[in-house]
């Protein structure tokens, strides 16, 4: 007996670091990195929250341009302080809002500059003394010696402050200063030695922001100061516009000040009562356990099973990252501001914001419709909010404001998706009117849609992607009008569905702007790209031309067969990256001229697949996952998107993915995994079992489906959601015939 013991004790000590990522309930927030992205483009939030949070507490750098939109660079060595609200991964600018930082010494009220960052109370860093795990950021603060923790619920962000012996030991709380908003009003009170409220209004991408807050402090405050700017006030609350306030203590050596800050986008009073029901004690330790235990619920929804730890860290970091964002904008008592900014109290549902639409349309929420159908209710119910309030649904909705970025009206995919798959705990018909008001408005070059049938480029900017853009989500509204029996809306939009076809010359085999006289725009470069400037949005004609995820079938014969798609296709990725004419920044992760790192083409390795070749899809994907992700800081090719580029990595890592959003049919890849499983509804679970898979196997040979013979190439959702067994034969040769059969195509 006792050798057996020995035997399985080195078994254990030389097993592989993660085997069936062992049973449920694992540890697997150990893989996540949040400071992968942080570097390059990625734009990643670096600091503590849980899934969904509205508070992402962490720290700020000062601006210093695009690659600061999350507040912090992985380049950069300085702090300016700690805010409670943070982008993650966009490729635009706000939030910071409600800055902490702890300093000692000199009172100094500016926080610095970006130009002389030194000059105010900004401190100096070092990686080497940061620490960022989910829902836990540390770091070391060197000009203070202040070593600065943090960990968040859903609604408060908890620090804990390691200060040395001082009497002049100071929280500067900035109400002033945000990510490159401007604050337009605040208002600040001391309640007593130990709570202080107020609010930052401000105006930024958001137009206008309204944030209030509570403070509560494990001590009391010895010296309360309040400053407009550079000039003290007087008294224990004011009004104004750059208010900042100094909180002074004496502390003894290594000596714990703790703070929790309650957020709300309605009142102060609520803002307390978040901390009171979130965070009522003081045990800075258990709410860290408890943000790590939040954090494992939900990526433990898919467990994966390798030898190779940094592909863990990135699977496991991608996950994470597809739950900052969207995060909640209510209290915990269910109140929130609505898009009309009026109150709405106690609601049935959890309202979100920051929707992210034109990209996550793509991948993040139909991973939702898998993972968290709960969520994706109310996300829709969110929506359907904005749009009574509104009267129209969200495009880009950032702290209840619409900031009109990017193309299209793809909350109906999010809707139209999450409907087809079962998903329907809100007002249908309601749902439906609010997709057919957003597709028959008179803006964007939908009045001329409407009229002539397409949208002339010599009267609307990026007319070719709007229209593109357009005829996918009228596609998905015909699918809804089907199922609910509207004959006539369903032929109308399915027409507007295949709107792209007018956009496609038939000599060039690009898709073109058309004037209004009919003729094509000249002249004509498919290599040009321009940030808002031309036909396309944020790309070129090469990297447009296959924005039809709604009717690959249709596009193929566009080009006349299946040959002469392919050959296109094989040319999209062979091209040479550096030919681009005045690219954007957003077109990154170049292959060829296939853009990894910018969302319209996370489609577009997977057709190969629906003209028979799947084998090439295969070789795409499992290049783009080995090239183009990693477990390092620049480890995304591109702006993380509030979790966009991530599911692209999470489907594809577990071998499929949505081509088109809102048919509930996933495209087979070439998985990287051993093993998979993914915990559904009701306890089921649908395993995913790869044999012979090594980083040369990349070649799908054969697939069974609960032990029988699958020749299809795609995965349908209703079969996942019903649970099972996945089992792909991968091999270092292409099994050309695999998937090959029009019938066995993805349509």
């Amino acid at each position: 007996m006792i050798k057996k013991i020995v035997l399985y004790c080195l078994l254990l000590a030389v097993s592989p670091p993660m085997l069936w990522a062992q049973k449920s309930g694992l540890d697997l927030s150990k893989y996540v990195d949040p400071l992968i992205g942080s570097a390059g483009h990625g734009h990643v939030f670096v600091g503590a929250s849980v899934p969904f949070g509205a508070v992402q507490v962490g720290p700020d750098n000062f601006n210093k341009g695009w690659d600061w939109c999350s507040s912090y660079h992985h380049t950069d060595s300085i702090i300016r302080g700690f805010s409670h609200l943070h982008l993650s991964g966009t490729g635009c600018t706000d939030l910071s809002d409600i800055s902490i930082m702890p300093t000692t010494g000199k009172l100094i009220i500016r926080s610095g500059s970006a130009k002389q960052p030194l000059d105010g109370y900004a401190s100096v860093f070092s990686h080497r003394n940061e620490t960022a795990q989910a829902g836990y950021y540390a770091v070391q603060l060197s000009r203070y010696q202040i070593k600065a923790e943090m960990t968040a619920s859903e609604r408060v962000g908890f620090h804990q402050y390691q200060f040395p012996k001082t009497n002049s030991a100071r929280l500067i709380l900035n109400l002033a200063e945000g990510n490159s908003d401007s604050t337009t009003k605040c208002f600040i009170q001391r309640i007593d030695k130990q709570i202080i409220v107020g609010y930052r209004f401000s105006k930024g991408w958001a137009n206008d922001q309204q944030v209030y807050f509570a403070i509560k402090l494990s001590k009391p405050v010895k010296d309360f100061l309040i400053f407009e700017d550079s000039l003290q006030l007087k008294g224990n609350q004011q009004y104004g516009r750059l208010i900042k306030a100094v909180l002074q203590f004496s502390t003894t050596a290594n000596e714990l000040l703790k703070i929790k800050v309650g957020i709300s986008p309605v009142s102060t009073e609520n803002a307390l009562e978040n901390i009171q029901a979130e965070i009522p004690n003081w045990d800075f330790d258990e709410i860290r356990r408890r943000a790590q235990q939040a954090w494992n619920k939900e990526l433990n929804k898919i467990e994966v099973v390798s030898n190779d730890v940094s592909k863990l860290k990135t699977f496991y970091t991608a996950l994470y990252h597809t739950m900052i964002a969207p995060s909640l904008f209510n209290d915990h008592n269910k109140d929130y501001r609505g898009a009309d900014r009026k109150i709405y109290s106690k609601q049935n549902f959890d309202n979100y914001t920051v929707f992210s639409l034109w990209d996550t349309y793509r991948a993040a929420h139909p991973l939702f419709t898998i993972t968290q159908p709960k969520r994706t209710n109310d996300m829709i119910n969110t929506m359907l909010a904005i749009y009574k309030q509104s009267g129209k649904l969200p495009a880009w909705h950032l702290m209840g404001c619409e900031t009109n970025t990017m193309v299209g009206y793809h909350s109906v995919a999010v809707i139209v998706d999450a409907y087809l798959k079962g998903i329907r705990d809100y007002d249908v018909k309601l749902a439906y009117q609010a997709l057919k008001d957003a597709s028959m408005s008179d803006t964007d070059g939908l009045d001329d849609l409407k009229k002539i049938g397409y949208i002339p480029a010599d009267k609307v900017n990026e007319s070719v992607a709007k229209a593109l853009e357009y005829a996918i989500t009228d596609w998905c509204i015909a699918q809804m009008a089907k199922d609910l029996g509207k004959v006539d809306d369903y032929a109308y939009y399915s027409k507007r569905g295949k709107a792209y076809e007018l956009y496609f010359d038939k000599s060039s085999h690009f898709m073109r702007g058309k004037l209004t006289n009919g003729q094509w725009r000249t002249p004509f470069d498919p290599l040009a790209s321009k940030h808002r400037e031309d036909d396309y949005c944020e790309g070129n004609a090469w990297q447009y031309n296959w924005l039809v995820p709604q009717d690959v079938s249709g596009l193929i014969q566009l080009f006349g067969s299946d040959a002469s798609f392919t050959e296109k296709l094989d040319s999209l990725f062979k091209l040479p990256s550096d030919l681009n004419n005045g690219a954007s920044v957003d077109i990154s992760g170049l292959i060829g001229q296939y853009a990894q790192g910018n969302e319209p083409g996370h489609h577009i390795p997977y057709l190969f697949a629906f003209a028979g070749q799947q084998w090439k899809t295969a070789e795409k994907i499992r290049y783009i996952i080995d090239h183009e992700y990693s477990d390092k800081t620049d480890g995304l090719c591109g702006n993380e998107d509030c979790g966009q580029m991530s599911a692209w990595y999470v489907f594809s890592a577990l071998g499929f993915y949505s081509v088109n959003p809102a048919n509930g049919v996933y495209v087979f890849g070439s998985p990287i995994f051993d093993q998979a499983k993914i915990q559904l509804a009701d306890d089921k679970e649908f395993k995913i079992n790869i044999k012979n898979n090594s980083p040369q196997n990349i070649y799908i040979q054969s697939v069974q489906l609960n032990g029988k013979d699958y020749p299809y190439s795609y995965l349908l959702h209703k079969d996942l959601m019903k649970g099972g067994t996945l089992e792909i034969t991968m091999g270092s040769q292409a099994n050309k015939q695999f998937g090959a059969a029009k019938e066995f195509r993805p349509e």
